[in-house]
């Protein structure tokens, strides 16, 4: 089993609902946000599969994290979330998520988001369980209250 201990303190210290289902943030930078997620009945609805709101919750927090390093720390706010549930990962599945961005403007910025299941008996076969695209304003002032909102991102992410 790999080590976890340098993922979760960093999950917990930027995104507490993502860390509350056990979401791993893995890869953090301006073109590239992942993370991966044991499902667990944290995250399933009751048929014992991933819940599509959880889905949509990993999609819009990744897609923020690297909007607000891509527009240099500035606030980000999502306007627009379109997701496509495409197939179910079950409890016990390992899912993998990545976000990258389509289009990084001045004032708006999209990001797509995927959702993988990976195969058990080979971690490079994967099947697509979800499809997200994220669109967020950018380059908004931080008000005051928040000026410390991109500390812990800048202390984690590779620039």
């Amino acid at each position: 089993m790999e080590d976890q201990s340098s993922s979760t303190p960093k999950t917990e210290a930027l995104d507490a609902p993502l860390h509350s289902i056990g979401f791993e943030i893995q890869e953090l930078s301006p073109e590239r946000v992942s993370g991966r997620l044991h499902v667990t009945h944290k995250c399933c609805q009751p048929f014992k599969v991933l819940h599509g709101g959880v889905s949509a919750m990993i999609a819009e927090a990744l897609a923020s994290m690297g909007a607000h390093m891509a527009c240099g720390y500035q606030r980000v706010a999502g306007i627009q979330l379109s997701i496509n549930h495409l197939k179910r990962a079950e409890m016990g599945d390992l899912v993998h998520a990545e976000a990258t961005p389509l289009n990084v403007g001045k004032t708006i910025q999209v990001w797509e988001v995927r959702i993988w299941k990976i195969d058990p008996s080979n971690s490079q076969k994967r099947s697509l369980v979800s499809s997200s695209r994220v669109t967020l304003l950018s380059n908004m002032p931080v008000p005051d209250h928040a000026k410390d909102a991109g500390d812990m991102l800048k202390k984690y992410a590779k620039l």
